[in-house]
């Protein structure tokens, strides 16, 4: 049964990443194509943006009557509870996800996307770490490609991208039929290993050699990621990254004022990723793998 179970979550993060570089390939059909086989992965939340992406949206979404601000602490409480009792499992996580997928169910994806471009405006653009915009720049200034990697939605890591003139991004995809969201994901939330396979994913459609890529992260979560390029580094490491990052030799980059940052939000973010999806890439996968 355990055996099973892997090999389930495995085709689940398989998914999940085919999904995430399906959608990603889209976003970027307009980006001139790169004589560089070089790319940098950068991770969203505390890395990129001081914070979690998903409370910043979930603050805009409660203003617009999505949901009620009881809603957010009801969620928030509950996930402190799961992570400081140290009871974040497979149940936990479906539950939690079901939850985040309510809240969207019926909207149109257009209505969520004109929102999130209202709110990153709103809490978001004053929130990016000036340091690690300066390293994404660098990389974009070689003629590199630079993708951001969330589990946020793949909507909303879109936008971010974009207005911070990046490549374009990959994050979590949730199922839309007829451009109105099912309350589905397709696979799971871009986490942990699903970041790993969405990296490999899209390194193969473009051609990348992984192994003179960079990636950037602050969580032990995306070590399976860091783990898979050539120029790996670590950025406002948590206390298990930064002693990986340690003992593997890897470059790190603190950017954190005081000696430990404030990380706000949700704790669990894998767990609210499904707020919203992304529907173009809903659909290539329905083609590929069927209903």
């Amino acid at each position: 049964m355990a055996r099973l179970l892997g090999r389930n979550r495995r085709s689940a993060a398989v998914l999940a990443g085919e999904a995430s570089a399906a959608a990603a390939e889209l976003g970027a059909a307009l980006e001139p194509p790169s004589t560089s086989n070089s790319a940098a992965f950068f991770d969203l939340d505390n890395t990129l943006m001081q914070g979690a992406s998903l409370f910043y949206l979930a603050r805009g979404l409660a203003a617009r009557k999505f949901f009620t601000t009881g809603d957010i602490a009801r969620w928030a409480w509950q996930q402190a509870c799961f992570r400081l009792g140290g009871f974040e499992n497979a149940e936990h996580m479906a539950r939690a996800r079901e939850q985040a997928l309510s809240f969207v169910r019926g909207h149109r994806v257009d209505e969520l996307t004109r929102i999130i471009e209202e709110v990153f405006d709103e809490y978001m653009a004053h929130k990016i770490w000036p340091g690690t915009r300066a390293l994404a720049q660098m990389h974009r200034d070689r003629g590199e490609r630079v993708w951001l990697v969330t589990a946020a939605p793949v909507e909303l890591a879109t936008t971010i991208a974009r207005r911070l003139d990046l490549t374009g991004a990959l994050g979590t995809v949730a199922e839309s039929v007829n451009g109105v969201y099912t309350g589905r994901l397709v696979g799971e939330p871009l986490h942990g290993p699903a970041k790993a396979e969405a990296v490999r994913a899209l390194a193969e459609r473009e051609r990348l050699d992984l192994s003179v890529c960079s990636a950037y992260s602050d969580s032990s979560n995306d070590i399976p990621m860091l783990s898979l390029v050539g120029r790996p580094c670590a950025v406002n490491p948590d206390g298990e990254l930064r002693r990986h990052a340690k003992e593997h030799g890897w470059r790190i980059r603190d950017y954190r004022t005081g000696r430990k940052a404030l990380k706000i939000g949700f704790p669990t973010v894998a767990g609210a990723t499904a707020l919203v999806g992304g529907v173009a890439a809903g659909a290539a996968l329905r083609r590929r793998y069927g209903p």
